[in-house]
């Protein structure tokens, strides 16, 4: 695993900020996407993923999930720390 994509609505969302926060303390890699920039991104987040609100983490193609998840950024920092 290389590095997620963190999609985001921009430095405005707090939930977005704090993903941001607690990815870069665990020294998780990430690239961030913000969706408000990016049709093809909000395409993708909304119709073929089905999340309604940001932020969006994607590991892959079967592990996801959207809102601040401190619960799957624990999961995903042991998966990097291997």
């Amino acid at each position: 695993m290389e590095k997620l994509t963190v999609y985001t609505t921009g430095p405005s969302c707090g939930k977005c900020t704090m993903t941001k926060l607690m990815l870069d303390g665990k020294g998780v890699p990430y690239v961030e996407v913000n969706i408000t920039e990016n049709p093809a991104a909000y395409a993708y987040v909304t119709d073929e993923l089905g999340y309604t609100k940001a932020p969006v983490v994607v590991v892959d193609d079967q592990d996801h999930w959207c809102d601040m998840r401190p619960d799957h950024i624990d999961r995903v920092a042991r998966l990097f720390a291997t």
